[in-house]
């Protein structure tokens, strides 16, 4: 890949071919987290805004030039990206801003935003000729990569907690996985794919072990910037749990900087759940993220419940770098964020999802963003990724429905108690 001048450690700096390393540094282990090095002068003369305005392929493939894969080799046939970017108007008014954006994920081929870095992961899979793909997820990475391997006839390994939502397992199940529900926490079943990645030589595409994953993830800051005529948002808000996420928009958003497409990059503003605020607190206590310990996470948004982020160095980065801030949301926050955005925009997003919803309205309550900034929202999962949470967010603000008999008199009388 001639674009590409190798993987860095963000431990150590040291700069690897990128056939000389899979995942991460051999001299750090897994801490020491790679990332990409591109070749932007080489990239400009392969590429340009008006050469984006050309191009007809919707997807996160028009961007092929800024990805770590060959011209030529062949990507899975799913349309992966190029998500809609709506204006809010009812929400803008309702929080005194005058500019307010969400970008919908859910509207990816299996509901989520991992379809991006599953996109990335399967192509490198046929790079490396591999036979089996693992990962470990609490749910949407693993639904991701399974439908992405479905598309592309690649045999699978799934590791999720047991306590995944039901959806979740089902979109495994259904798209042909072997699926293993693990006796622990999200952090347990990350360890046991790593054991199996080991003794067995299956390609990982774990986020925070894998470096190619926040390249696929960055496809959506691209999307955001082109999507408003290539000027940059003030902040955008997304919620936060390993951490790839946001480490992956940042990383789209110096690249876009570093090829002349914009002229500044926004401020990141990531969303952590009360119960899961590892990065959070080492942010607001100047922690060390490579010697601070696990803590114990719950959360009823179980897509960024992580005791452990593996992609802490680059998330707490893309706040730090951007002056952007870690904001922490309790779960009655994060409930009531979904209904709340639904019905003013038609949005239908997942606990995940609607947390970083529910950060911008704690972030307006305490004044970290001013009315005349353009910001973005970015739900990252369908809501009917977890029904069981959607329904609680309902019943939380006392919505219900009403039994009726199937008899018009009886409809009067419910009808006339409005």
């Amino acid at each position: 890949m001639q674009h590409i001048h190798g993987l860095k450690c963000l431990v150590c700096g040291k700069l690897y071919h990128p056939e000389a390393v899979d995942y991460v540094c051999p001299d750090h282990g897994y801490e020491g987290v790679l990332d990409v090095i591109y070749d932007y002068n080489f990239i400009k003369r392969q590429t340009s805004k008006k050469s984006l305005l050309q191009s007809n392929d919707r997807s996160i493939w028009r961007y092929r030039p800024l990805l770590p894969v060959d011209s030529g080799v062949d990507v899975p046939p799913l349309s992966i990206g190029w998500t809609p970017l709506y204006p809010a108007q009812r929400l803008s008014a309702d929080l005194g801003l005058k500019h307010l954006w969400v970008k919908d994920d859910g509207r990816q081929p299996t509901a989520s935003f991992k379809d991006r870095a599953s996109a990335i992961a399967v192509v490198k899979a046929k790079e490396k000729g591999a036979h089996i793909m693992t990962t470990a997820s609490t749910g949407n990475a693993a639904a991701a990569l399974s439908g992405l391997c479905a598309s592309m006839q690649q045999a699978n390994v799934i590791f999720v907690p047991e306590t995944a939502p039901q959806a979740k397992i089902a979109q495994l199940l259904v798209f042909g996985s072997r699926v293993f529900l693990v006796k622990g926490s999200y952090d347990d079943a990350f360890e046991l794919c790593l054991q199996a990645t080991r003794a067995y030589g299956w390609y990982n595409r774990c986020s925070g072990f894998n470096p190619y994953m926040t390249e696929g993830k960055k496809t959506a800051a691209y999307e955001i910037c082109e999507q408003m005529h290539w000027q940059a948002p003030d902040c955008i808000f997304v919620s936060v749990g390993d951490g790839c996420i946001i480490g992956g928009l940042h990383k789209g958003l110096k690249d876009l900087h570093a090829m002349g497409w914009i002229d500044k990059i926004p401020r990141l503003m990531g969303v952590q759940a009360a119960g899961s605020s590892y990065l959070y607190a080492a942010w607001k206590n100047s922690e060390d993220v490579l010697t601070k310990k696990p803590i114990q996470a719950h959360t009823v948004a179980d897509s960024i419940s992580a005791g452990l982020p593996r992609d802490r160095i680059k998330a707490l980065a893309a706040v730090t770098d951007t002056d952007g801030a870690f904001i922490c949301v309790e779960d009655t926050d994060i409930l009531a964020a979904i209904p709340e955005l639904a019905r003013s925009t038609g949005i239908f997003a997942e606990p995940a999802g609607a947390a970083a919803y529910a950060g911008l309205v704690k972030a307006v309550d305490q004044k970290l963003v001013s009315g005349n900034e353009t910001i973005v929202v970015l739900n990252t999962g369908n809501g009917l990724k977890d029904v069981a949470g959607a329904m609680q967010a309902v019943e939380q603000v006392g919505t219900r429905p009403v039994r009726v008999e199937p008899d018009l008199d009886a409809l009067k009388q419910v009808v006339a108690t409005w």
